[in-house]
This record gives structure tokens, sequence and C-alpha cells, in this order.
């Protein structure tokens, strides 16, 4: 072994100290669901859940698919009757930034609140107003683990047909192109009309 580089391994690296382990992640999950079991405890009767409205996904390629959002707007708690101070306090989740753009969704989420309203509760602070029903229905009242008012989304599946002889003829894109065509230059049509209106009215005059 004369005039070789002589061994010297490198075992010892301590390499648990330059690395990112996940040791405990299956004691987090345990502690995770022992937080949410003892939450839900601690709330019950009431639901886990707030209630959240039922929105439309943004873009063109998702917008067919509805999901809860955030919470609803000042619009949508007006039509249904309460404040959003009054709703914070029975569950209803309120987003003050997001705004109804049409009146599907008014009348929707809407609609959602009154059925949450009908099946909700309210056991008063003071024992004194509390009545024997409300007592009842309290203890009696299960508790909701998911949305109290389900999101479904109703899509009208169309049976299928044949195609009539006006929609082989139609062409969709011409259609279209046509529409914004009329779209972009409506108002330089009308002021050439209301030009040649009054070039015509003067030309009669003389």
């Amino acid at each position: 072994m004369q005039n070789k580089q002589l061994p010297n391994v490198h075992l010892r690296k301590e390499w648990d100290l330059r690395v990112r382990t996940w040791f405990n992640q299956p004691g987090r999950k345990l502690r995770r669901r022992n937080s949410r079991i003892a939450k839900a405890a601690k709330i019950a009767p009431r639901p886990i859940e707030l209630l959240r409205p039922a929105v439309r996904c943004p873009t063109v390629k998702y917008n067919s698919k509805v999901r809860a959002g955030r919470g609803f707007t000042l619009e949508e708690l007006k039509a249904a009757g309460i404040s959003a101070k009054y709703a914070a306090t029975v569950g209803i989740a309120v987003d003050y930034r997001r705004r109804n753009r049409s009146e599907e969704s008014l009348a929707l989420n809407t609609q959602r609140l009154k059925e949450y309203l009908s099946k909700l509760i309210v056991l008063p602070r003071n024992a004194k107003k509390r009545t024997a029903e409300d007592v009842q229905a309290y203890k009696s009242a299960a508790q909701a683990s998911g949305q109290v008012v389900p999101i479904s989304a109703d899509v009208a599946v169309e049976a299928p047909r044949v195609v009539t002889a006006e929609e082989k003829k139609a062409q969709a894109f011409v259609t279209m192109r046509m529409a914004r065509g009329e779209y972009k230059s409506h108002g330089v049509a009308q002021k050439r009309k209301a030009e040649h209106k009054e070039r015509k009215a003067n030309s009669v005059k003389k």
C-alpha cells in the first residue's frame, strides 16, 4: 500500500441537522383530528361549518360549475331580511367585497338564506325568555357536519334529437362576426344616418 491514499471515510455527517424531516406528520394528523372532534363537541348542536353562498367558478372554462363561496353579500342578506351583524352570530358567512352581477345568483342565495333561517333554532341568552318548546327543540337538535343547505348544480340535460334544417344552415361564426361589427359601428352608423337626414332636409328647404 505504498504511495496510496489513506482511507478516510466521512460517515458521521450529522445529516439530520441538514435535512427537513417529517416524522411528526402522523402525530399532527391525529392532533388535528382530535381538535376537530373537540371543537364540534364544544359548539354542539351548532353546525360545524358556516353557511356559504353558491357561486360560479371564474373563467369560461369553469363557469358552468357551482361551488361554495366565501360569504353572502350585503344585498343578499338584505333581501333575506337580516343584517350582517346578526348573520355573523347565527353561523352565516359574510363577504363585504363580493357583488351580485346577476339576478339569478341573488335569487339563489336569498333562497338559501331563507331555507337556512327556516331550519334555525335560536335559544335566547336570557333564561327567563326561553320557552319549553325552545329548550326541547334545542336538546333534540342534531349537529350538521357539512353544509346545512347543500349546494346542488341543477344542470338540465337535453335529450338527444335530430338536427333541424334551420340549424344546419345557421353559421355561428358569421352571426357572431356580424353582431360584433354592428355593435362596434353602431354609433358611427347612427351619426351618419343623422347627418344624411339633415342634409336631405336642408336640400328640400332650398
